[in-house]
């Protein structure tokens, strides 16, 4: 029942990273850094205290408590996280968006999922799985089955994606064919896909902080389980460092590009697009907010991190096809994108068996 909860709230929370994107869509006559700063606000700095505020009583004294050097690595870690956001774009700049996304997701999917075994095997902590008991283990075999299926749903998804540039877009390709640079592209990728997974490091950095809050909680609710907000507390420190990143980068665009009227230009729909911003940050938000939940019942391994990404991939695509982004193509193209997604549910099932045993 646990792994079953455990495998609904990553859904949930994979299903707001897919879609944050769309309400910026509604968001007219602004640069990218001006709408995407405005979300990141939300996303990192306004909802994650108000939400820690909802659930955790005297969250505050938590992170007051916290020692200097978790507060300090919890930070970093959002800090190269963040540096990990910014080279994504860069990455599908130089790849396009089929293979740009599938190199950056597959790496942040593998990483995410199999260095925090490897670091615990190096150095054993107390109540943590390393990868030697994975690979020793029945259901730790099965869950780095399914990470390499996963891995494996992503190219075919992926090669899909290629199959379909080259059928809808042979005109707009000539465009892009001056910028498609694979050994740049990979390289960025790689970095991008590595720094994106340093989220899940920074939950294992902040899992002091966590503790405190369960145990408190449990002393109030005895016979309960885990508390399922209990990574709330964490995410705030975390995600300052992603907002550090990601402020710098914007207000170093707005100033290059000459964009910071955004902001108060009434000849753009003001209200809408400071609407449609912050409803994209929340909405991003929403996937931290139930990957702790998810977490609090599979654990912060290879399982919940496999799980989350396999969402986003899935709702991501789905939105593909709700947008009839694949009208046109061909039934071979179809047929291998479909696979793709099949194979990436296949991993899914099998990393949540795993887990369950």
């Amino acid at each position: 029942m646990q792994a079953l909860l455990g495998i609904l709230f990553h859904s949930i929370g994979g299903f707001a990273s897919g879609s944050f994107y769309m309400p910026f869509k509604k968001v007219k006559n602004w640069a990218w850094e001006s709408y995407w700063i405005i979300g990141g606000l939300f996303s990192w700095l306004i909802v994650p205290p108000i939400a820690a505020w909802i659930t955790i009583p005297g969250f505050a004294d938590i992170i007051s408590a916290a020692s200097f050097d978790v507060l300090t690595i919890t930070f970093v870690m959002g800090l190269i996280w963040g540096i990990g956001g910014l080279t994504y774009g860069l990455g599908v700049r130089y790849l396009g968006m089929s293979l740009g996304n599938s190199v950056i997701l597959g790496f942040c999917s593998a990483f995410g999922a199999l260095v925090p075994p490897i670091y615990y095997s190096i150095i054993p902590t107390a109540g943590k799985i390393s990868f030697i008991h994975m690979l020793s283990n029945p259901g730790g075999q099965l869950v780095l089955l399914g990470v390499v299926i996963c891995l494996t749903g992503i190219a075919i998804s992926g090669k899909a994606g290629m199959m379909k540039e080259k059928e809808i877009t042979a005109e707009a390709s000539q465009a892009s064919v001056e910028e498609f640079s694979l050994i740049k592209g990979l390289i960025i990728a790689v970095i991008s896909g590595i720094l994106s997974a340093f989220f899940n490091y920074g939950i294992e950095a902040g899992k002091p902080m966590a503790i405190v809050a369960n145990e408190a909680w449990k002393s109030i609710n005895p016979n309960q389980g885990e508390f399922l907000f209990q990574n709330n507390v964490t995410y705030i420190i975390l995600l300052w460092g992603g907002l550090t990143t990601n402020l710098i980068w914007c207000m170093i665009l707005n100033f290059r590009n000459k964009t910071f009227g955004d902001y108060t230009n009434k000849k753009t729909p003001l209200l809408n697009n400071y609407f449609f911003a912050a409803l994209a940050g929340t909405v991003w938000f929403m996937q931290f907010f139930f990957y702790g939940m998810g977490e609090s019942k599979l654990g912060n391994g290879a399982s919940s991190w496999i799980l989350h990404m396999s969402t986003i991939i899935l709702t991501a695509n789905m939105w593909g096809l709700y947008n009839k982004e694949w009208r046109g193509v061909s039934k071979r193209t179809f047929r291998t994108f479909v696979i793709g997604i099949s194979v990436i549910l296949l991993s899914v099932a099998i990393v949540g068996i795993g887990n369950s045993l």
